[in-house]
């Protein structure tokens, strides 16, 4: 019988990543639109806790079911299978159990932001797709309506949201409800190419915005301004150690970003060591060729304070990240042996987004192909952003970074589904995107010095986030005082600060995984070279580490010892 059940074990475990993959996708529709699945177009998360705690019970169930086949004899693909499900299916139930909703007020995670950043990249390709979008309307409104009931839910429990996070969420939906129904991106979604019904379509859809969802918005912002900006925490108690549960919170959240058993004392001390002292000598000895002088506080000055350092106008810095995506695509195939089939584009964030999110951010590519990954560039405010700063971000953001690791992942067609477009793993994909900024050194793709300063601002940013973060939810610090380290410890423009540390405020823990992901590559990375010397493949190493799609990063490790230990 045990022979008989391990020669079934891979078809278990395959039939249990897809199973869950079915469960994920049914539970989160606006995100299976967005990967191109059409089957759930009439409808949006449901955001209750009746839905939530029956979740909950398949994830305990496909866990068991997962957990019952035995790891010894699979092959490495299946192994890796089984461990990732695992893990995720274990998040999933320690998300529910910890109420994360609850605490997802904020201008990154609310309900709001996520139908107002995926309004512009929804489709409808055919005539069926579009008359579910309409019957989607009244889904959309009904998730607003349960987010804010789960908003006021935490509120009764005694976890208020930072008063910060709730003034910049009323501010991008009062953004949007102050734009012309004729611009509204609901309305304008992409329909069915040369079909007979689109006028009427367009007609139904637009009234059912604005009788129906436009309504749940205005009810929506009216529960942040009556309800939540009322008890809301204020700056000088913006983190989690300032309600009743924030230190169990924080230590579950940590975990969940960064997939390791890490504290907040650990983390607050590496990001010290890197922001005040090993980044910093960086700074000088840079700083010293580009404006003669290695006193990082004049180089910060002249960083921040020179005129001829910034933008003029909108359409010069989008220029100039084109430019720097054009000449990494170029290159691509010098570094990597598995490339991504989806191109990246570039395009604008729009304007009602724009004075509430960082600089920029990148959404991968519909895993159908009918839409590409976009490189999304914020230009608000253009004469405030630095040309030094847009090259790592692009780097970071598109390629080699973002774009390469999850295009690649969301086409390796031989893995389970989950894995290659899931949206876990956090410092693995983080840590990708910041390793990807100092390779780009590697790889020639920085112009001048200005450039590198430009990466050091960036990779002291993150340092500067493992201290701000742990300083903010587990060391009670004020918002003030997290602005106030960040502007110390990294030539990052005030406004762009504020923006990162409110965000940090709203999103506990995320911004961990960062430095989190890209030092245990950088170590990987160093192991395999000591131990590989002259047969240390770079190219090779890349693809060990992409090859697997999206993993956790105790299972990176398991696959750079097994890369290491075929070539030794």
């Amino acid at each position: 019988m045990t022979a008989d059940h391990t020669a079934d074990a891979p078809g278990t475990v395959r039939a249990t990543a897809e199973a869950y993959w079915r469960a994920f996708l049914e539970s989160q529709p606006l995100y299976a639109s967005l990967l191109g699945d059409h089957r759930f177009d009439d409808r949006a998360d449901d955001l209750s806790i009746e839905a939530e705690q029956e979740r909950r019970r398949h994830w305990v169930e496909l866990r068991d079911r997962a957990r019952a086949v035995p790891e010894d004899g699979l092959a490495e693909v299946d192994a890796i299978t089984r461990d990732l499900l695992i893990g995720e299916l274990t998040d999933n139930i320690r998300a529910v159990d910890a109420r994360l909703v609850e605490l997802t007020s904020d201008q990154m995670q609310g309900a709001h932001a996520t139908l107002l950043v995926g309004a512009g990249q929804l489709q409808a390709p055919e005539p069926e797709h579009a008359r579910m979008a309409v019957a989607r309307v009244d889904a959309m409104a009904r998730m607003l309506d349960q987010a804010a009931q789960r908003y006021r839910d935490g509120v009764a429990a005694g976890r208020t949201p930072a008063r910060i996070n709730v003034t910049r969420s009323r501010n991008q939906v009062e953004g949007y409800l102050a734009s012309p129904l004729e611009q509204d991106p609901f309305v304008n979604l992409a329909g069915p190419a040369d079909w007979a019904g689109e006028r009427e379509w367009r007609s139904q859809l637009s009234d059912a915005v604005r009788e129906t969802l436009r309504p749940a918005f205005a009810r929506y912002r009216d529960v942040f301004a009556t309800e939540l900006e009322p008890v809301a925490r204020p700056d000088e108690r913006a983190g989690l150690a300032h309600i009743a549960d924030g230190d169990e919170i924080y230590q579950a959240l940590i975990e969940l970003h960064t997939g390791l058993p890490l504290t907040a004392d650990e983390l607050h001390e590496i990001g010290l060591e890197q922001a005040t002292r090993s980044i910093r000598a960086e700074f000088a000895d840079v700083g010293e060729r580009v404006f003669g002088t290695s006193n990082v506080a004049e180089i910060f000055e002249r960083m921040l304070g020179d005129a001829d350092l910034r933008y003029r106008h909108a359409d010069e810095l989008l220029a100039h990240a084109r430019s720097c995506l054009e000449k990494a695509t170029g290159v691509m195939d010098d570094w990597f042996g598995i490339l991504p089939q989806a191109p990246c584009e570039l395009i604008p964030v729009p304007d009602y987004l724009a004075a509430d999110v960082p600089p920029a951010y990148y959404l991968p590519p519909a895993a159908d192909g009918s839409r590409p990954g976009t490189y999304n560039v914020n230009l608000h405010n253009p004469t405030e952003q630095r040309r030094y700063q847009t090259a790592a971000i692009a780097y970071h953001e598109a390629i080699p970074g973002h774009h390469l690791q999850l295009a690649i992942a969301t086409e390796r067609t031989d893995l389970p589904q989950f894995r290659r477009m899931g949206v876990g793993h956090t410092a693995y994909i983080e840590g990708w995107g910041l390793y990807t900024e100092r390779l780009a050194d590697e790889m020639g793709l920085y112009a001048d010095d200005l450039d590198r300063l430009g990466m050091l601002a960036s990779d002291a940013w993150r340092a500067c986030r493992l201290v701000v973060d742990t300083g903010l939810h587990a060391r009670g610090w004020s918002r003030q005082q997290a602005i106030d380290f960040m502007t110390e410890y990294a030539p990052i423009d005030p406004v762009t600060i504020a923006v990162e540390v409110d965000r940090y405020i709203g999103m506990p823990g995320q911004a961990l995984a960062y430095k989190v992901g890209q030092r245990e590559i950088l170590e990987q990375r160093a192991e395999a070279e000591a131990k590989l010397g002259a047969r240390f493949d770079l190219k090779g190493f890349h693809d060990a580490v992409l090859g697997a799609a999206t993993i956790s990063l105790p299972v990176l490790r398991r696959r750079v010892a097994s890369w290491i230990a075929e070539r030794s």
